[in-house]
């Protein structure tokens, strides 16, 4: 898949990039990254190595963007949408602890949601997150992803120990 730039109010969503390694080491070194991603990015090269995993889409399981700002192109975010297969895919997102709470991931995954139904002939995206991450679940409903359920005990998380998750999905279909 060549590479592609989605945009979104006040956001660009373009593929990683060598030079994001700096930003991508900080954002991946926030605690509430680590508990809920599990990143284990500790260093540069860690850092140009999980850059480089999420920028190869060759195998057509996952895309993977980084989330900057329109007009400054900071480095805001990563959302990505990936399990790709027989129409099916899930989604994950995380946000840079200084721009948490400005609708960064809400509005990031709803362009890439709407890409993804588009161009990759999707019919269902899911997407879970920890119940004990009430954030996730505001991102998941204003990018319209409906809650289905929780699932027990269904994750070990960063932190090491498993959470109950809330599922949520999109269907193609979905207003």
């Amino acid at each position: 898949m060549p590479p592609v730039e989605i945009t979104a109010p006040g956001l660009l969503l373009r593929p990683w990039r060598a030079a994001d390694a700096p930003a991508v080491l900080a954002a991946l070194v926030d605690p509430d990254i680590v508990r809920w991603n599990g990143q284990g990015v500790t260093d540069l090269a860690q850092a140009a190595g999980w850059i480089a995993r999420r920028a190869d889409w060759s195998d057509g399981s996952h895309v993977s963007l980084a989330v900057t700002g329109d007009a400054d192109r900071t480095l805001l975010g990563a959302v990505s949408v990936h399990q790709i297969r027989d129409g099916n895919a899930a989604v994950g997102y995380w946000t840079a602890a200084p721009s948490r709470g400005r609708g960064v991931a809400g509005r990031a995954l709803a362009a890439l949601t709407g890409w993804a139904f588009a161009r990759l002939d999707l019919h269902r995206i899911e997407l879970w997150h920890a119940v004990d991450n009430p954030a996730s679940c505001r991102v998941a409903a204003r990018a319209g992803y409906r809650l289905e359920g929780t699932l027990r005990e269904s994750h070990r998380y960063g932190d090491g120990h498993r959470h109950d998750e809330h599922l949520h999905a999109r269907l193609t279909t979905d207003s």
